[in-house]
């Protein structure tokens, strides 16, 4: 159906679908219940809607689907991380993306990873480069919010690899 400007759900979808993205995982750790509490559960998503929105300061943004666990997560946990995928870590990015997924514990339960210093979370071992960040900023953008994070420090643990791209509903390899 189309919207009052006349552009429908389906058309906007085929018109994006070719713009090809890179493909990162967002990772955040729940607080604990208690300030001597355990950790708290480890939360991922996939997501291609992720860029460089500054280089002074280092800000990035992503976009989250309103209500959506990592939106309600950050919305309460300033600090989290980002892994950009390689070429290798497809099936990583699937299993992130999945509606209806088991626990987020089960996910991350076989993946190599490192927990980043400042923000706690799950970087990906394998990934062309990680980021700590903390929100600066949450902008309400139509059906999803934009979360603007300063990048607090980076790391490169298989920065040779080929990265991970996603075009017309696919992941795909780049060349």
């Amino acid at each position: 159906m189309p919207h009052a400007e006349g552009v429908s759900d389906e058309e906007f979808r085929a018109a994006m679908s070719r713009l090809a993205a890179g493909v990162v995982l967002v990772t955040a750790q729940e607080p604990p219940l208690s300030a001597d509490g355990p950790r708290g559960e480890d939360v991922g998503m996939t997501a291609t809607s992720f860029l460089s929105v500054s280089l002074d300061p280092p800000l990035v943004m992503v976009s989250l689907r309103e209500g959506s666990r990592m939106d309600d997560l950050l919305a309460e946990q300033p600090l989290w991380g980002v892994s950009v995928l390689s070429e290798h870590q497809r099936a990583i990015a699937g299993r992130f993306a999945m509606k209806g997924r088991i626990s987020d514990r089960l996910l991350f339960a076989d993946l190599p990873y490192r927990r980043g210093e400042i923000c706690g979370a799950p970087l990906l071992d394998g990934a062309l480069s990680v980021l700590e960040c903390r929100t600066e900023q949450r902008v309400t953008a139509g059906d999803h919010t934009l979360v603007v994070g300063r990048v607090l420090a980076v790391g490169f643990p298989a920065a040779e690899q080929s990265p991970l791209a996603y075009f017309r509903g696919k992941y795909r390899r780049l060349g």
